[in-house]
């Protein structure tokens, strides 16, 4: 009776529907755009937040980065648990969705500097205040996003009838390309909004980037609620991933309470839950091991593939494009959009031709291709760190002369011999200890520390790296000997003696504005580039008039010359490995699942994913070395021993057909044949990978096409 209670509710639910679809599907579909804009907006900008707003350094910024992507892949089986054995899947979205729109917003309030900015010069006063707040922001959205992620396209799965699978098809794949679309616009536009100057000190509006995505996470909500008086709702009925735990930890228990070697083996350790289980539960908990016993070397391909967003090549060092640089993390969907069609299209096919491409064999080859984009990302570091200046250790200094007298210099200041003409500067910047011998002529000899100097100007090296986020570092020489006011593009150079502070200018035509007390202007501009450094002498012989002609501009660092172009074969790799890795993985592993346990593969699929994170931080920890690059080889040389182990893994791997041992169980025992057909399936579409989804057309048939999604 409450069988055909169920039945009929679920009809006059479904009534409403468009073009053969049910209405509710349609709510389901947006709310999952937005949430997806939501997030990768959010994720986006996280790592700049980090180090441009809470002026963490890199290695710190990256450390909580990964530990926050490694949370949103734990919390999806408490999700999971919670929705399959307490609340159901549409008050888990609901309330977790509302958990997850909180965290958005604390985290676009935590960056408002004006809230602690009370002197007004662009960094907050109370840094504490915002980095809790950032916290606790992370922390909901982590729980919002990871509680949901196994429930929405399962819950979407439910409101199609028996006789509709050709219409639960087609929307797992738009459900698939409402998640591309989400994450490739916001990935497209977030860094246009934080790149957009507000608050009082005009800078970096990372209230703005965080805000659209907090809001798009409220439409989602809204809109999710709004489509309720429409969905099936299939309450709780118990969660397998409790069951397959408890079954394992029993078979455990028992096998060490009869570790003696009076006890008989049995063929399998799982054998020992027979006790208390049936041999059906039994054997399908032993084809889910057997299939996560494969997942064990997958981590290291995730830990490889997060770091794109942190670790792949700075934008400071390169020559930018015409986009933001956080904006070249868009070509990862969009290479996504195109190589998952050609993949399937006619590179497998192609390659079946000429041998058996077994999916545990392009999983190989997808973990290979991952290590090649960090050699490519090697190769580029390498490169970059050709173009970038010698620094001077804390113990040494580094001098440019520059003279400052009408008339030509001959200087020699230990082994090197200078000669500049009238208010000329040497080239390049010398290194010396905190003394050195200065000739100057045949009759000045000076021992000289280095901070002096009279005719001849000693300018220090104060730039420790590179000019951050692609701008150039500007200083002023003021020569005139009288007080000048000097601006560009509203800022003000504020000298200390005769030497002004480094200003960081961005790239373009600059416009300096030369003031003095008795109201005469000139104008001098100059072209700048990326990530350069001058310093401009203003000489004694100045006149107010053609500035051009009477400021020397001094290359203290040249601009970047390696275009961020360089950045795209390294993503065409890692995401060649992705599409190769990460698809056909969750198909291997629904082919090789029984029907009634693929939520544990995906919980362990998203396990990998959190593991794979957390070995970032371990690795990057331990090895500490000194140069970028060769932290990318490390991790290359890892993924490629980790793929050796999980070729030799593959090679003795038997595949097995999951619907056969389930009927051979069904038929030994006539009690359980009705049992398998009334079996409770995953619903169809319900698995997610980091940054995919797959889909299970059919909870009776596990070897149908399956779809790649992103979470």
């Amino acid at each position: 009776l409450e069988s055909f209670k169920k039945s009929k509710l679920k009809q006059h639910q479904n009534l409403a529907t468009i073009c053969g679809y049910p209405l509710s599907i349609f709510f389901i579909i947006v709310n999952e755009f937005c949430e997806r804009f939501s997030y990768y907006g959010m994720r986006t900008v996280l790592v700049l937040y980090f180090k441009y707003f809470l002026l963490w350094d890199e290695d710190f910024a990256t450390t909580i980065y990964h530990t926050f992507v490694a949370l949103c892949y734990l919390t999806p089986i408490l999700g999971a648990i919670v929705a399959d054995s307490w609340l159901g899947k549409f008050k888990t979205i609901v309330y977790l969705s509302i958990v997850y729109a909180i965290g958005q917003v604390v985290m676009a309030v935590s960056a408002i500097s004006d809230i602690t900015d009370t002197d007004k010069n662009g960094t907050p006063d109370n840094m504490t205040f915002h980095i809790a707040l950032s916290m606790l922001g992370l922390i909901l959205i982590a729980l919002g996003t990871g509680g949901i992620k196994p429930c929405v396209s399962a819950f979407g799965g439910d409101q199609f009838q028996d006789h509709q699978e050709k219409q639960r098809s087609t929307f797992f794949s738009i459900f698939y390309l409402s998640i591309n679309a989400g994450s490739l616009i916001s990935t497209l536009t977030t860094p246009m909004l934080r790149a957009h100057k507000c608050g009082q000190t005009q800078q970096d509006c990372y209230p703005l980037a965080f805000g659209v995505p907090a809001a798009l996470m409220v439409v989602a909500l809204i809109v999710f609620i709004i489509g309720s008086p429409m969905y099936t709702k299939n309450p709780p009925e118990g969660n397998i991933m409790v069951k397959f735990g408890k079954c394992v930890g029993f078979a455990v228990k028992n096998r060490f309470r009869h570790r003696s070697s009076q006890y008989p083996k049995r063929e399998h350790w799982m054998d020992w839950a027979e006790e208390k289980y049936d041999k059906l539960l039994i054997a399908q908990v032993k084809m889910v091991l057997k299939v996560l016993f494969l997942y064990i070397p997958l981590p290291m391909f995730w830990a490889l593939f997060d770091q794109q967003v942190c670790v792949y090549t700075a934008p400071q060092q390169m020559g930018a494009l015409t986009i933001q640089p956080d904006q070249m993390q868009t070509v990862n969907p969009i290479l996504i959009l195109i190589l998952v069609p050609v993949m399937d299209s006619v590179v497998y096919p192609l390659i079946s031709k000429c041998f058996n491409f077994t999916p545990l064999k392009r999983m190989t080859v997808g973990m290979f291709f991952a290590a090649l984009a960090f050699v490519a990302a090697a190769l580029v570091q390498i490169q970059i760190d050709k173009t970038l200046p010698d620094f001077p250790s804390s113990t040494q200094g580094q001098v440019k002369f520059i003279n400052m007298v009408n008339s030509k210099l001959e200087i020699q200041a230990d082994n090197h011999k200078i000669n500049l003409g009238a208010f000329e500067a040497s080239e390049d910047y010398l290194t010396f200890n905190n003394k050195f011998f200065l000739f100057l002529g045949p009759k000045q000899n000076h021992s000289v520390t280095l901070d002096n100097g009279k005719n001849i100007r000693l300018t220090f090296n104060d730039i420790t790296s590179k000019p951050e986020k692609g701008a150039n570092a500007i200083r002023f020489l003021n020569g005139f000997g009288s007080f000048l006011n000097i601006t560009v593009r509203d800022e003000v150079f504020n000298f200390t003696s005769n030497m002004s502070q480094y200003l960081n200018i961005s790239q373009g035509n600059a416009k300096f504005i030369i003031k003095d007390n008795n109201g005469n202007v000139c104008d001098y501009t100059q072209e700048l580039g990326f990530g350069s450094s001058y310093t401009l002498i203003i000489p004694p012989t100045f006149r107010f008039g053609d500035c051009s002609e009477n400021i020397t501009s001094v290359m203290d660092m040249e601009p970047n010359s390696f275009h961020m172009a360089w950045q795209i074969p390294q993503y065409f790799l890692m995401t060649s490995g992705e599409v190769v890795f990460s698809v056909t993985g969750l198909e291997f592993s629904y082919s090789q699942a029984p029907s009634n346990m693929k939520a544990v593969l995906q919980a362990g699929w998203l396990l990998t994913v959190a593991v794979g994170n957390i070995i970032v931080l371990i690795v990057a920890e331990a090895a500490k070395l000194p140069d970028q690059w060769a932290e990318y080889i490390l991790f290359a040389s890892l993924l490629v021993l980790v793929c050796i182990i999980f070729a030799i893994m593959g090679y003795f791997y038997t595949y097995i057909d999951p619907a056969k041992i389930e009927a051979q169980f069904a038929e030994m025992d006539p009690e359980k044949k009705e049992k398998m057909k009334n079996l409770e399936m995953p619903r169809k579409g319900s698995v997610e990978g980091h940054k995919e989804e797959r889909r299970s057309s059919d909870s009776s048939c596990d070897d149908e096409e399956t779809r790649q999604t992103k979470i």
